[in-house]
């Protein structure tokens, strides 16, 4: 399983940008896909997930209203749409894909995932 995330970079406060994730060698046709960031001396958090065969969601507190995570089955790729981004929002932001099970848990730091992108960096300037 390779997952190879995009659409990182600065924006000031405010912006936007669109996270994607590209998902390619899982055969399983149910899945857990989330987004995760992890800011310097943080540990990583659980932003957004999403089971990809109930179309269910989770989002920690701090992104509701203004993150939003999406799947295009076509290609398939796995997108992290974030509006009105706060410098807090800056982080390095990881992809990362599990069994349907790990959609039924807090995402926490993202143990009950199997598989992770190498990262992409997102910085939102005051």
């Amino acid at each position: 399983v390779q997952l190879v995330e995009s659409g990182g970079g600065s924006v000031q406060a405010g912006g936007s940008l669109r996270l994607s994730c590209a998902v390619s060698g899982y055969t399983s046709g149910s899945r857990c896909m989330g987004w995760f960031r992890q800011a310097p001396g943080k540990e990583r958090e659980g932003v957004a997930i999403f089971n990809t065969s109930r179309g269910s969601t989770y989002y920690v507190e701090s992104v509701k209203g203004r993150f939003t995570i999406s799947q295009d089955n076509a290609k398939p790729t796995v997108y992290l749409q974030m509006n009105s981004l706060e410098p807090e929002d800056t982080a390095l932001y990881y992809c990362a894909a599990g069994s349907r099970q790990a959609c039924t848990v807090v995402p926490g730091s993202g143990s009950s995932f199997d598989y992770w992108g190498q990262g992409t960096q997102v910085t939102v300037s005051s």
